[in-house]
Formats: C-alpha cells, structure tokens, sequence
C-alpha cells in the first residue's frame, strides 16, 4: 500500500486511499454476508473479523500518511510511510492474537481467506493510480 502512495504526482492521494479503504470494506461485508448465508454464523462471522483484521490497520497506515505534517518534504512522508507501515503491522499482529484468543469457535479458514481477499484490494489502489495518471497524460496531449 505504501508504494502505490509514496509518489503523490498526479493523482489526489486522500481520494484514493478513501476510495481503497470503502472498497475494502465494502468486499468484506459482501463475502462475509454470501459466506454467512451459505456456510453459516461461525463462518460469517469469521469472514467478517478477517476483513476487520485487514481494514483497521490499513486505515491506520492511510491517516498516517493523510495526515498533514509540519515538514512537507519527502524524508517526513517516508519517515510517516514507516511508521504506518510498523502500526499496521503491529496492529495486524494484536488483532490476530485478540481473534484467536477471543473468539469461539473460529473458522480459520474463512477467517484467512477473508483477510487475504480483503488485502487483495489494495491491488485496485494501484490500478487507480494508474489510470488516473494515464487521464493525466491524455489531458495534457502526452
């Protein structure tokens, strides 16, 4: 997630990182909701901490990167990428912990397959960005 938004030429990073995050959960409730219905509540429920597990700590990396910094230069986003990207991680790592220590019964596959489908997500951020920058060219004649 970090790469697609490290370079902020042509294209309205908060906007993107928005429109990521809503997909996200948006694809997490959907096949929480069809996995629900065909397998049943542990499932469903599974399915939906697996998207939580995803979404929460990439919102966190997003805010740290949204938020205005008082040195606008690169080395302070790169330093602010960092720190997102050890929150998200460590965030990732407490929330696993909690579900698997918290919640009975699980469905670790759902709840895997879940977080793994919800990551894969983040794959439309950078399609996002591509394409906003191939409108950026064509607007400019390039």
């Amino acid at each position: 997630m970090v790469v697609a938004f490290l370079v902020p030429e042509a294209c309205d990073i908060q906007s993107v990182m928005l429109k990521l995050l809503v997909a996200q959960v948006g694809v997490g409730a959907v096949l929480a909701v069809v996995l629900w219905s065909i397998f049943g509540n542990v499932v469903g429920y599974s399915a939906l901490l697996g998207s939580l597990v995803c979404v929460i700590p990439n919102a966190f990396l997003a805010l740290r990167l949204a938020v205005p910094r008082r040195d606008p230069g690169a080395q302070a986003l790169v330093r602010a990428a960092h720190i997102g990207e050890l929150g998200k991680l460590a965030l990732t790592v407490l929330f696993f912990s909690l579900v698997f220590t918290l919640v009975k019964p699980l469905s670790a596959a759902a709840l895997f397959a879940a977080f793994i489908a919800t990551q894969l997500v983040t794959l439309t951020g950078l399609l996002m960005r591509n394409e906003q920058e191939q409108d950026t060219r064509n607007d400019n004649g390039s």
